[in-house]
C-alpha cells in the first residue's frame, strides 16, 4: 500500500492545505478536550461550547482526511 503521508515534503499544494488543516485541527480537538476536564480550582467549563468545539474539531478532522484520501487516490491513479 502507497503512504498517504510520503516522507518527501508534497509536492501538491492540495496536499499540503489538507495536511495543514488535519493538523491545526488536531491540536484545537486536545484543547478543546482538556477544556472539558479542568484542573482544580478553574471555573467549570461550558461544555455545551465545549461540545461544539469539539464536534467541530472532529468535522475539520474527518473533512481533511477525506481530502487527503480523495488527493493521493487521484495522484496514484494517474
Amino acid at each position: 500500500p502507497t503512504s498517504v503521508l510520503p516522507s518527501q515534503k508534497p509536492k501538491s499544494e492540495l496536499v499540503r492545505t489538507s495536511l495543514r488543516l488535519l493538523t491545526s485541527s488536531a491540536y484545537r480537538l486536545q484543547s478543546e478536550c482538556r477544556k472539558a476536564l479542568p484542573a482544580e480550582p478553574s471555573p467549570a467549563p461550558d461544555i455545551q461550547l465545549v461540545t461544539q468545539q469539539v464536534i467541530q474539531c472532529a468535522y475539520d478532522i474527518a473533512k481533511a482526511a477525506k481530502q487527503l484520501v480523495t488527493i493521493t487516490t487521484k495522484e496514484n491513479n494517474n
